[in-house]
């Protein structure tokens, strides 16, 4: 009897332990880290675990689904590998979900297996805990602001100390000056009499000497005034601030996003224009937040990235709670960095299409410890190490011409190479000196029509 009711009271322990971590053990048959991995690789463009993007969030969708619909893990693995042929055989949560959702219909996964959605659903009951942020290198926001006022009093106090000294100086040399006077033999004091005293007796006395300081004076101020109006229009380093901040080097350098991907028109157009905001929205009507902790400009966070986002969604009257646009845009006024006179031509398909290979060459060549691989930037510098754009070359007509003089004609271009073939044929031999080198000037680079209306 004493037996017996041991086991019994060891049984129901037991069933009692498992009861109470049915509800944990429930989606936690997989690995969470890697579950992590294949949720970023598949899951992140349409769904976030705490909010709402295009899909649902998925923290808890196990126990959701279950609690909803009254399902198990074995609908969501038919929901996630085809759930349009789920809701066509009439399932009723699959159809419910779809109407909740507007009719967006979701992507098919078919190539997951049964393990790795058990490691995604893993991951979305119990995500693994966020590692620790490096200490920050730089000071930022309020470590600089309370650095600031001890800089600004330590310049003041050197400032004072040096005025403070240099009047001191002055004082002492007029005194010594005054001793000096004191001192003086009447000898002396009668050569100080005779000295001359005017600017007119000098001049009468040194007057060719006056006349060769004068005339190179005046040339001097002509070269100054000459070289002055000859760089009007020269901005060469402008950067100015944007109302939205984009960072070049977030995009094209730390992401790798091709130039022509945003300035869709700069290969096929003459100006490359301003990306719309539709365009920044193919990508952040589901980024909604800066999560790229290995790349952090100094003196800006986390939060600076976000607000600038949310500056994007007010211009596009984009609502991310719920996932729609209000038809509330805002204009953004942004400024023009690179802008050429109206009678200046100039046509960026001519150069990106025809001559994009010929001027990377000639770029490398002449840079060969500071190559280029994309031709713009050849003009507009490495944009993809560039936080703020600015103009990195100068864009004068002499730059241009130095350009056209230099760059060899590619005569292997793959765009129209047999439209151009007689043409080609017949300038090497014109041109048969350098092994047949042709560069833009020999056909018809330096022609004043070409670039001036």
């Amino acid at each position: 009897m004493i037996s017996w009711r041991k086991h019994y009271k060891q049984t129901l322990i037991a069933i009692g332990l498992l009861l109470s971590t049915s509800a944990s053990i429930y989606g936690q048959d997989g690995d969470p880290k890697n579950g992590e991995k294949l949720f970023k690789a598949n899951c992140t463009a349409c769904h976030a675990l705490d909010k709402q993007v295009i899909g649902p969030p998925l923290k808890g969708v196990v126990e959701r689904v279950k609690t909803e619909g009254g399902v198990d893990k074995d609908w969501l693995h038919k929901w996630i590998k085809d759930n349009k042929a789920l809701r066509a055989s009439g399932d009723k949560y699959a159809n419910e979900i779809f109407e909740k959702f507007n009719k967006t219909e979701m992507l098919q996964f078919p190539n997951l297996t049964d393990k790795d959605i058990d490691d995604i659903l893993a991951f979305t009951t119990n995500p693994p805990a966020p590692e620790p942020e490096p200490a920050a290198t730089t000071a930022t926001g309020t470590d600089a602001a309370a650095a600031a006022p001890a800089d600004k009093t330590t310049t003041s106090v050197v400032i004072i100390s040096l005025l403070a000294i240099a009047a001191l100086l002055v004082w002492i040399l007029i005194k010594l000056r005054q001793l000096v006077k004191l001192g003086q033999s009447e000898d002396l004091a009668g050569l100080n009499e005779t000295r001359v005293k005017s600017f007119s007796e000098i001049y009468e006395k040194y007057h060719y000497v006056g006349k060769g300081l004068l005339t190179i004076l005046a040339i001097l101020a002509t070269y100054g005034i000459w070289n002055w109006i000859m760089w009007i229009g020269v901005y060469k380093g402008y950067k100015p601030e944007q109302p939205i901040y984009f960072s070049h080097k977030i995009h094209a350098g730390e992401q790798k996003i091709d130039c022509q991907l945003c300035h869709s028109s700069a290969k096929y157009g003459k100006v490359s224009e301003i990306p719309s905001m539709n365009v920044c929205m193919n990508c952040h009507r589901t980024i909604s937040e800066y999560n790229a902790k290995h790349y952090m400009e100094p003196g800006k966070d986390k939060a600076f990235y976000d607000g600038e986002i949310q500056k994007i969604y007010a211009a596009t009257g984009w609502d991310p709670a719920k996932q729609q646009y209000t038809g509330k845009t805002q204009p953004v006024e942004w400024t023009r960095i690179h802008n050429m006179p109206d009678f200046v031509y100039f046509n960026h398909s001519q150069h990106v299409v025809a001559g994009e290979q010929a001027i990377i060459n000639s770029f490398n060549k002449k840079n060969p410890t500071n190559k280029i691989d994309v031709v713009c930037k050849a003009c507009h510098g490495k944009i993809d190490t560039m936080n703020v754009v600015q103009m990195a070359n100068d864009f004068t007509m002499g730059w241009c011409i130095e350009c056209h003089r230099t760059t060899e004609v590619d005569m292997n271009n793959g765009y129209n190479k047999e439209y151009f073939k007689n043409l080609h044929e017949k300038l090497k031999k014109q041109y048969p000196k350098d092994g047949g080198k042709i560069t833009v000037d020999a056909i018809g680079g330096l022609e004043c029509g070409k670039c001036h209306y």
